[in-house]
């Protein structure tokens, strides 16, 4: 295979990790044309796509032997890393000449180590983290941030076409990862404003309601906290993009910002509130952070109730 020729008739995908993303960005490829081969540590997950014409691997090294471009969504660093190094990783089953696009939310200096191994393999590697939830990954409308080999992104676009609505080439290794670490910087301290927007509200004396139907009308709501406030309004926190994943996220952007001598003073106030949130309800979604907001305002109120009833009794 040739980097010109990534196409759906020929090209054969592996896909490693069925999580909530994965599962649908295979889903998409799949639907699309390609052969896709999957797996997942759990093979639960990775049979769910059997019934839409994917195939089943056995091991990460039967994926990864007959793959010409093999593709991986994961939780963490430290997975992306077992995944790809040691004797069962990818590195040391794929063939020379094909190419690696990991699209977990990592460290930039992960995509850039994973970028190095894959180059003294023969194997090209981008970085393609995406920005969006579930929903957006369902219906193809991800936006795909690259880094790595222009040469390779361009090849690479009848991927990216089938499970986004957009993608940008940002420069070499770790570029990709690094904007979506920008991105989701405003993701996350954009929530926490929302958060506590919406109880300064509440507390001044504003319909419940009314508050989150107007707010929602204003421009300063970005589309990505638009359906946020809908299901916060009726106290639904089902994930779609989990809080734990926003804590990780969070994380990272800090010591990203703390090794590249980057001030981040709003981004490191809002982390503890998520950071609460995780310990409290790890599977909620990570707009959450307003119903703790909302709760921290009425535990104030009911301080303060309680204290100038103290003082008045003692007069």
């Amino acid at each position: 295979m040739t980097m010109n020729s990534i196409a759906q008739d020929h090209s054969k995908l592996g896909f490693i990790g069925i999580g909530a993303m994965g599962l649908r960005m295979a889903g998409r490829l799949i639907n699309h044309g390609f052969p896709v081969t999957v797996f997942d540590r759990h093979a639960d997950k990775a049979g769910a796509l059997i019934k839409y014409g994917g195939t089943v691997a056995h091991s990460i090294a039967e994926l990864a032997s007959g793959a010409d471009v093999v593709l991986s969504s994961l939780p963490n660093d430290a997975a992306v890393l077992g995944v790809y190094t040691g004797p069962q990783g990818v590195l040391d089953h794929i063939r020379r000449g094909s190419m690696i696009i990991e699209m977990s939310t990592v460290s930039p200096e992960t995509s850039r180590e994973l970028y190095r191994l894959g180059s003294a393999c023969g194997v090209r590697v981008l970085d393609v983290p995406v920005s969006g939830s579930t929903p957006a990954a369902e219906q193809g409308l991800l936006t795909l941030l690259c880094g790595g080999d222009e040469e390779s992104f361009n090849s690479a676009k009848a991927i990216f076409a089938a499970i986004g609505r957009q993608h940008f080439y940002l420069g070499p290794s770790g570029s990709g990862a690094t904007m979506k670490l920008v991105v989701n910087t405003l993701l996350g301290v954009g929530m926490q404003a929302i958060a506590e927007a919406v109880a300064f509200g509440e507390k001044a004396g504003l319909d419940r309601q009314r508050l989150f139907d107007v707010l929602s009308k204003t421009a300063v709501i970005a589309p990505a906290h638009l359906g946020k406030l809908s299901k916060a309004l009726v106290h639904d926190y089902r994930p779609e993009f989990a809080v734990g994943l926003m804590n990780k996220d969070f994380r990272l952007i800090l010591e990203t910002a703390s090794t590249v001598h980057a001030p981040m003073p709003a981004a490191a106030a809002a982390f503890p509130i998520n950071d609460a949130e995780f310990v409290d309800h790890p599977d909620y979604d990570f707009c959450a952070v307003i119903d703790r907001m909302e709760g921290l305002a009425n535990i104030n109120s009911a301080r303060r109730k309680s204290q100038g009833e103290t003082i008045s009794s003692t007069k």
